[in-house]
């Protein structure tokens, strides 16, 4: 698959929670914590689960910085 996304972290799936509705997804990008909150839908049908490989995708109009 191709994507036309920059900001692309590969990683590995530490653990899935799901709730309800939204499952989070804990993601270890190179020794960072990364969540991701999606679908339990999007989750199953991803076959989402520990150890397994993925790419989180950031939209970038979507990150926030901060300082103090």
């Amino acid at each position: 698959m191709k994507i036309s996304a920059r900001n692309q972290l590969s990683g590995t799936v530490k653990s899935v929670n799901e709730g309800a509705a939204i499952a989070n997804v804990e993601v270890d990008v190179n020794g960072q914590r990364l969540v991701a909150s999606i679908t339990v839908e999007a989750a199953r049908e991803l076959g989402l689960k520990e150890g397994a490989a993925v790419t989180a995708i950031v939209k970038a109009s979507d990150v926030m910085l901060a300082t103090d």
